[in-house]
């Protein structure tokens, strides 16, 4: 029989160091002078309390983690880490159901953006704060943090690692140890998040708001501090530093390092995902742009302007807006959630299917279509200038079928609950791809608060299997996996 008490031995170990954590909005709380230290500091006493008599009881179980051990604790530290999260909402507001408060949480940690609070303008600053910085934590992912200082923890964190960085060859790495390498991911994830913050401050955010926007821009979170989102501030400038910060956390985080190493942008052109992520943004703006002008919505820069911002937002699962894509022809809006899909490089926060699955997807359906003419010919398919072999394609297929079919399965669940078709398939989408706001009910002039509790546990697991990217949990329900 598998046993899982030396995970939650690790588990309570990450959730002594999830506490600490949640000082820092407990700081913010005190210096703001806001109604929710009581709620922080009091999440942060019982998170410390219960983590440390978990750690205690179980301390006779600690040993190396297993390789299947990595996929359990990575699922559960999503779970439990999402729970507490959910602690300071629900403490704070007098009338929010604990559904509520964990479908905020879960938007938050995975980066999607999908919000159930109004009045997010007179919102106690941690509490904005808090929701920032959980777009930020799970932007790297909470696990690579964990991977960094587990040594010191006396766990291995190999496996964890491989579970949670989402890509085709999991086992490539950037340094020789993997608390090196998850360390350099976070020196180079908190160096572009703080030229981001300057960046917004000077384009004439304020300091909070520059803070804010910033974790939550370069981690493709897709929070805001304002219920009208980027439209609040009405500004190309900023609109300009966020498509940057945007476009620069959906790359592979490889091509980052390459860019520090050389010390040369050529890097970001070499690697054959971020060329094709480029090229079909730039057509798609400009075919859309073209279209939105000449049926009246904008005037050509206005058009270039909004279907700019709004389609490497969305297209890349970032989630801002600057205007009500709702309204839009469906035609553009199905064509920038279909983007969502496919656009976001391996190795960066963006959801979807990634950009390096869909072309090793298309390169074999091509030399299928090649072998039906030449059936004795030997094609060889390359990515990045390295072949890929035959069983990493069928994965890539196995995974996007399973993807589609997770789209199409909680798209008719949502139907059978009482959604409409369109807000269902694009809250399906929105949540899986880690983008937030979908269309119809949940479009960036609404948000998810109007769902019934159903609808929203659903959206929240739909959620976790995008940003798990679905066989890390799909493998916890196959009976060989509980097996010695």
């Amino acid at each position: 029989m598998y046993k899982i008490a030396p995970i939650v031995h690790v588990l309570s170990k990450l959730a002594v160091l999830y506490a600490v954590l949640l000082l820092v909005p407990t700081l913010v709380s005190y210096l703001y002078h806001d109604s929710a230290f009581n709620a922080f500091a009091g999440t942060t006493l019982a998170t410390l309390a219960g983590s440390t008599a978990v750690w205690a009881a179980t301390r006779k179980h600690d040993r190396e983690l297993r390789p299947r051990d990595g996929f359990t604790l990575v699922f559960l530290l999503w779970l439990g880490f999402a729970a507490i999260s959910a602690l300071p909402f629900y403490l704070y507001f007098p009338n929010i159901g604990y559904t509520d408060a964990f479908f905020e949480a879960v938007s938050g940690l995975t980066t999607t953006g999908a919000t159930v609070m109004s009045s997010l303008d007179t919102l106690a600053p941690s509490l904005n704060f808090w929701r920032h910085m959980m777009n930020w934590l799970g932007g790297m992912g909470i696990i690579v943090l964990a991977v960094a200082i587990l040594p010191m923890l006396g766990v291995g964190g190999t496996q964890l690692f491989k579970a949670e960085i989402p890509g085709i060859d999991k086992d490539s790495k950037m340094a020789p140890r993997i608390s090196q390498t998850a360390k350099r991911l976070w020196l180079v994830y908190l160096t572009f998040t703080l030229l981001t913050c300057m960046g917004l401050k000077w384009a004439g955010m304020g300091w909070f708001d520059a803070v804010c926007h910033a974790m939550s821009a370069f981690s493709l979170g897709g929070f805001s501090t304002h219920d009208a989102s980027i439209a609040f501030f009405d500004s190309p400038a900023i609109e300009a530093v966020l498509i940057a910060a945007t476009l620069l956390g959906a790359v592979n985080f490889a091509s980052h390092f390459a860019m520090a190493r050389e010390k040369s942008p050529k890097p970001y052109w070499r690697d054959e995902e971020a060329r094709a992520m480029l090229t079909i943004l730039a057509a798609s703006i400009a075919a859309a742009s073209v279209y939105m002008w000449q049926q009246g919505y904008y005037t050509p820069l206005e058009a270039l302007r909004y279907v700019g911002f709004n389609f490497v937002s969305i297209g890349l699962a970032n989630g801002f807006a600057n205007a009500d894509f709702a309204t839009w022809p469906l035609l553009v809006t199905l064509w920038m959630f279909f983007l969502s899909n496919v656009l976001a490089n391996t190795g960066s926060m963006g959801g979807g299917i990634k950009m390096a699955r869909a072309l090793v997807l298309a390169k074999f359906s091509l030399r299928e279509v090649s072998l039906l003419l030449h059936p004795n010919a030997v094609r060889t398919v390359k990515l990045n200038r390295r072949s890929i072999s035959d069983r990493t394609a069928m994965a890539v297929m196995a995974f996007i079928f399973v993807y589609f079919m997770t789209v199409v399965i909680f798209t008719l669940g949502l139907l059978a609950s009482g959604m409409d078709f369109i807000t269902a398939l694009s809250a399906t989408i929105a949540c899986i791809t880690n983008a937030g706001p979908g269309l119809g009910a949940v479009g960036p002039a609404d948000n998810y608060a109007a769902l019934s509790g159903l609808q929203k546990w659903m959206c929240a697991a739909v959620m976790l299997l995008g940003r798990l990217e679905i066989f890390t949990v799909f493998i916890l329900f196959t009976p060989d996996y509980w097996k010695k």
